[in-house]
């Protein structure tokens, strides 16, 4: 399991918030707020594609009274994979005030080929050896839960809130309410290649592995692009009313548009200017509101947004693409980035929706922008040209979405690129006051990056709230990834993470989401918060068993020890992995208490799989977050 998928993102699918200045979606009436509701999800390097249908989504109050949310489309299909530290545009829960909910549950096709596992080209060290960017047969899959006839297969989450949540008033600022696929979790998709031949199955269990988490500020959320048909332009020429569309799945080509009953409404950015793009006409300019374009946006054109979210659940447009055609606005790969020609700076290359590479080319006038809502960086590029991948700006794992010059062109040609998430991960090395450097290496051996350097964001810049007080935080922070709500900051944040990195005898790892400065002469990325996560111990066996909280793997060299704890709240997640004949079934192990710790126990028998996610103690040994351990049917992945 790659590092990086135990990061805590905010990649959202997210319910639009109309209440206030009534940009989001339908006007709530005086009776009923308009709150998001949001599906959020992490990063994956070895998968290309995660892709699930949904089918409902309802919330349950204090009473038991059950009220439903509705869908774009019923499937809405999407690719987990995509929505890396975005949020995209759902529908709108109209709520009464002050209702208190306490449940939400999710309902997920569960056919065979409901749910669609394709592996990255070129996954994590340890990943089982399937070919790369082939979808895994639905026969291999196994649906953790799912219950109904053959057809009519489904898997229903319940999801207990984290705290309960109440409706504010109409008018009132809304906090989004969110649910979150951790696929970090170890039990999420499970491989079990099975000691002495067989077939390698995957095991995909959704109960568990979402939870819900707290997104405190909706303006901050990078919103993924929207498709839509224009409906009209305001009077005022302020507002361009669409109906959303959604593309058809599985992709066709050329692209076709599936009609929803979404209406969204979108402002022009009067302060800042939103960027127009002309693709039939291959022209862009600058606008404050759309009276210089309304011809361009007569009823029925298409158009794709790049848009934010304002405090009261406004839309504001940072760019904006129309075209006659579906296909014209939809030909835009979408993807992470697999591949960057540093060297010369001509081409990159994106892992697409399909989980296909595609080869991306940049000349002189391809423009890099970052997304960051409510910075300059959001609407005025970054970079340009070829410059720009010569100085390392771009990297494998960074999320993207590309603008082609024409969108018939092969090559693809980039005319603009978004840079929807940067993140960065690996070993952190030369930690001190300035910064600290990040080693990430790659199965092909490429594309990775040794010692790259990263400095710390500016000690006055702001920089989110604290998650437990609410208090603002400003300059760099950092937190435990088992402990998200401890979040260090202040004066002393760096000087801890210099010693929390630096104590342990083994490597740390770090993450972090790199932003690009708004302000002062440094064109380059900074790290405004650290991530400790997690090392996989993969392919590992017990070496000595369980004794008081502790026992030791092995897989090659010297043993290595791993302490867990059975506290409750803080408590190591440990998963119990059976497969007998071709059946595989994963079990969480509650290890807080005595029926848990003793399965686990048994189950951590000298020379048994186990697959660890652990990390360093400055004391020694690893602190495991995850213990996968297998029993029946040992696997050798």
């Amino acid at each position: 399991m790659n590092a990086r998928l135990f990061a805590l993102n905010a990649i959202a699918i997210s319910v639009l918030t109309a209440c206030g200045g009534g940009g989001g979606g339908a006007t709530a009436s005086t009776s009923s707020t308009s709150v998001p509701v949001m599906l959020s999800d992490a990063a994956s390097e070895d998968w290309s594609q995660i892709q699930v249908s949904v089918l409902s989504l309802t919330l349950t109050d204090t009473t038991g009274a059950v009220t439903s949310v509705p869908l774009p489309t019923s499937p809405y299909v999407v690719n987990l994979v995509q929505l890396d530290n975005l949020s995209e545009v759902l529908s709108a829960a109209q709520l009464t005030p002050g209702t208190t909910y306490t449940k939400v549950t999710l309902t997920i096709s569960a056919n065979p080929g409901d749910v669609v596992l394709t592996p990255s080209q070129d996954p994590q060290s340890g990943f089982p050896a399937v070919p790369p960017g082939v979808p895994i047969a639905s026969s291999s899959l196994q649906i953790q839960g799912a219950t109904g006839a053959a057809g009519s297969k489904t898997v229903t989450i319940p999801i207990t809130l984290a705290t309960p949540y109440t409706v504010p008033a109409a008018g009132s600022t809304v906090t989004p309410l969110n649910l979150e696929f951790d696929l970090s979790n170890a039990a999420f998709i499970v491989a079990h290649n099975p000691l002495g031949g067989g077939n390698l199955k995957w095991a995909v269990n959704f109960r568990g592995p979402v939870t819900h988490k707290r997104i405190p500020d909706i303006t901050q959320l990078v919103l993924r692009h929207s498709y839509g048909s224009v409906t009209s332009v305001s009077s005022d020429n302020l507002t361009l009313n669409i109906n959303r569309d959604v593309p058809t799945y599985p992709i066709v080509s050329p692209e076709t548009a599936v009609t929803t009953a979404q209406a969204l409404a979108v402002k022009a950015d009067a302060t800042n200017g939103t960027l127009f793009y002309d693709v039939d006409g291959h022209h862009v300019t600058t606008i404050h509101d759309f009276s210089s374009v309304s011809s361009l946006l007569t009823a029925g054109e298409y158009v794709r947004v790049a848009a934010r979210y304002q405090q009261d659940g406004s839309l504001v447009a940072t760019r904006i693409w129309a075209s006659s055609t579906f296909n014209g606005v939809f030909i835009s790969p979408e993807g992470h980035v697999l591949h960057v020609d540093n060297a010369n700076g001509a081409s990159f290359t994106v892992e697409n929706a399909e989980g296909a590479p595609t080869t991306i080319d940049v000349n002189a006038s391809t423009k890099f922008y970052f997304r960051n809502p409510g910075t300059a960086a959001d609407v005025v590029p970054i970079g340009t040209g070829p410059s720009f991948l010569t100085s390392s700006n771009l990297v494998r794992g960074f999320k993207v979405r590309v603008t082609p010059v024409d969108v018939l062109a092969s090559p693809i040609v980039a005319a603009s690129v978004d840079i929807e998430a940067a993140p960065y991960e690996g070993v952190a090395s030369n930690v001190n006051t300035t910064g600290f450097t990040l080693t990430h290496t790659y199965q092909d051996g490429l594309n990775g990056y040794t010692n790259l350097p990263l400095n710390y964001i500016g000690s006055t810049t702001a920089n989110g709230k604290d998650p437990l007080t609410g208090a603002a935080i400003t300059g760099f922070k950092y937190w435990d990834f088992a402990y998200p709500t401890l979040v260090n900051s202040g004066p002393g944040a760096v000087t801890s993470f210099v010693t929390a990195t630096t104590a342990p005898s083994s490597p740390v790892s770090a993450l972090t989401y790199a932003t690009w400065p708004n302000t002062g002469s440094s064109n380059t990325w900074i790290a405004p918060f650290a991530i400790l996560i997690p090392t996989s111990l993969g392919n590992t066996f017990v070496h000595s068993a369980v004794s008081g909280n502790a026992f030791s793997v092995a897989s090659t060299g010297a043993p290595t020890t791993v302490n867990f704890s059975t506290t409750p709240g803080s408590a190591t997640l440990a998963y119990q992995v059976d497969r007998t004949g071709e059946v595989v079934t994963v079990t969480p192990q509650d290890i807080t208490t005595p029926a848990g710790l003793a399965a686990l126990t048994t189950g951590l028998a000298v020379g048994n799989k186990v697959t660890v996610s652990a990390v360093p103690q400055a004391s020694g040994g690893m602190l495991a977050y995850t213990i996968t351990y297998f029993t029946g049917t040992q696997s050798i992945q």
